[in-house]
């Protein structure tokens, strides 16, 4: 670190307005040529040291003009350059990725037999090689968006509710696989203990909401009291009653706080969830998906089925609206989940709208859903019954 810089962070200069002058004259010298070198990690060390030096001589700089305004807005130029220099490597490895998927995918019709043992994944379906080539395209997008919220300060909560089996979890994986960390968290709640069941249903998810800048993730989410809940005799009738009666006032207020709201619910056809269940049994690298509770969905799947109707019809709202994704095919649920949540955005650079039409057949609003449900069962019934 040059000797200037190194005497003021180790507080061996006096911090009047001359040498808070130099010092930022020495910020933007030795950043211009870190730039020029595309070295990212002196720029990331750098901006520590200027954090540390600024959060720890506050008071002091405050008294000369602005000069702590102009070093946050250095940080800030260090911040916006990491970012650019990370997303550009993102987009490089998206690229890597699809170039590794044109060699490793090929046509069969295009091998020669005596080529063929050099493919493994010779004789993979066209399907899967497109799947594949555009997920890589969507969380490009995904990589933009999130630069997007964290400049805007935007917040934003995706809940992901699923009958079981529905594959959720491996859509979820798909969205964060390339977002930076810092920014992005998914939150997986356990049962409550013993202290959060006495306390505000909402409460324990509150302290887990998004900040400012963030994308949050609910791996399940409030709802368990509208379906799970009820349906295995967890909660009371007037517990739940309560809950339908509260949530929409809940939500609305955390719109009215500026935070934006995604609610999934992914289904899945009775005979689906039946396979799924059974690969599990059978499979031991899956059998840790499958729960107590597992074991009960299709045997009260008429009693889920009426949860979810009653759910739809009294907790949908224009400020939080359900959005159902039929995950039969699970590929195409997670393209079109993570379609629709970048629709919802107009961010820098984004790709043409075409690339991020919603495929009809899987995507579904809430009344679409509750109307089939409505054939299927006996809405008028109790659901505590």
């Amino acid at each position: 670190m040059p000797n200037f810089l190194s005497q003021i962070f180790n507080n061996k200069i006096e911090l009047n307005s001359k040498n808070l002058e130099i010092f930022l004259k020495e910020l933007n010298k030795h950043f211009k040529h870190f730039k020029e070198h595309t070295d990212v990690d002196f720029i990331k060390v750098l901006r520590n040291k200027v954090e540390n030096f600024l959060e720890k001589n506050k008071k002091e700089i405050k008294k000369h003009k602005n000069y702590y305004k102009k070093i946050k807005d250095i940080i800030d130029d260090f911040e916006d350059y990491i970012e650019e220099i990370e997303i550009q490597e993102e987009k490089k490895q998206v690229k890597d990725i699809m170039d590794e998927i044109e060699d490793n995918y090929k046509k069969c019709d295009k091998i020669k037999k005596e080529k063929l043992k050099k493919y493994k994944k010779a004789c993979i379906k066209k399907e899967k090689i497109e799947y594949e080539k555009e997920l890589a395209r969507l969380q490009v997008e995904l990589l933009k968006l999130q630069k997007y919220i964290k400049d805007n300060k935007e917040k934003l909560l995706i809940i992901f509710e699923w009958r079981d089996a529905a594959w959720k979890w491996g859509t979820i994986k798909r969205f964060i696989e390339h977002l930076n960390p810092r920014w992005a968290r998914v939150v997986a709640l356990s049962k409550p203990s013993e202290i959060e069941k006495t306390q505000w249903y909402f409460q324990r998810y509150v302290q887990n909401l998004p900040s400012g800048w963030e994308i949050t993730f609910f791996d399940r989410s409030w709802y368990n009291r509208a379906w799970v809940e009820p349906v295995m005799w967890f909660c009371t009738k007037d517990e739940y009653e309560q809950f339908i009666k509260d949530v929409p006032k809940f939500e609305k207020m955390l719109v009215e706080s500026w935070i934006k709201i995604v609610k999934f619910y992914f289904s899945v056809s009775k005979s689906e969830q039946a396979k799924r269940f059974n690969e599990r049994k059978t499979n031991p690298l899956k059998q840790y998906k499958l729960s107590p509770i597992d074991q009960y969905s299709q045997q009260l799947w008429d009693k889920y089925t009426l949860a979810e109707y009653k759910n739809f019809t009294t907790t949908h709202h224009k400020y939080a609206p359900w959005i159902v994704i039929r995950s039969d095919n699970k590929k195409k649920a997670r393209l079109n989940a993570i379609k629709y949540v970048l629709r919802q955005f107009n961010y820098p650079e984004k790709i043409d709208n075409k690339f991020l039409k919603l495929d009809k057949d899987i995507v579904m609003s809430w009344l679409q859903k509750a109307k089939i449900l409505a054939d299927e069962i006996d809405i008028k019934k109790d659901l505590f019954e």
